[in-house]
């Protein structure tokens, strides 16, 4: 892992503020690194099977790309994090840097769909994205895109249960609350996802995460992961 080369002029120059959750005791950063392996390598086992399907599926349905998708994201302390999911998107319209179209708003102009970029410049998000393929609508809608991201878990990229990753320039919406965000790893579930998810505004996801890393204590982490298995099987606030 490598630093972003900068952050946002708003958060650059933070104090990171760890000790300001609980996770900032040896205690507490310990106990969530036990669970976060234990978890992440159970998880992986008893799903070995889904994955290895998906991954078919995924291959057999767009030959022409990739099986996973790497997306860059902000992790603890600004370091970049390479956060992996099945691949969802039509391969002709994947946005990156090797790609015709290096970001989603040239996707959705391609696509003859300028009313899509304000939406997502707000949102970070479409309600109903025209470049997502139909087993990608299922796999979003099911969580089961964000498998993989159980081997960034394993190998402590990611946490299981954490604020939501973001991409650099999100971190403006944080304001004030930026440091608090980069104090902990992201997760691959959190509070907002068990509390409707795309239902969820983005001021209220920010709320979310500082809750979630001012108040953190390893039974909130064991409840979030309980109900984000309920979220998942009633598809609740899904894309």
């Amino acid at each position: 892992m490598s630093a972003f080369t900068a952050l946002p002029s708003n958060v650059a120059n933070h104090t990171l503020v760890a000790d300001r959750s609980r996770l900032a005791a040896p205690a507490g950063s310990t106990a969530k690194r036990a669970l976060d392996l234990f978890g992440a390598a159970v998880a992986l086992l008893l799903l070995a099977p889904v994955f290895l399907l998906v991954a078919l599926l995924v291959k057999v349905s767009d030959p022409a790309g990739p099986v996973f998708y790497r997306q860059n994201r902000v992790g603890r302390f600004g370091q970049s994090v390479g956060v992996l999911k099945f691949r969802s998107m039509k391969w002709e319209y994947s946005t990156g840097p090797t790609r015709p179209y290096a970001t989603a708003a040239e996707a959705f102009l391609a696509m003859g769909r300028p009313d899509l970029v304000a939406e997502f410049e707000i949102e970070q998000k479409v309600a109903n994205d025209p470049r997502i393929s139909r087993l990608g609508h299922f796999l979003r809608s099911s969580s089961l895109d964000e498998l993989p991201q159980l081997v960034n878990a394993l190998v402590g990229d990611l946490s299981l249960v954490g604020p939501r990753p973001i991409i650099p320039a999100e971190l403006e919406r944080y304001g004030d609350q930026a440091d608090l965000y980069l104090a902990v790893k992201p997760g691959i579930t959190g509070l907002w996802q068990v509390s409707g998810r795309s239902n969820t505004g983005y001021d209220e996801r920010v709320r979310l995460d500082v809750r979630y890393v001012t108040e953190w204590k390893l039974s909130l982490d064991l409840m979030i992961l309980v109900k984000t298995v309920r979220t998942v099987l009633v598809r609740e606030g899904a894309v």
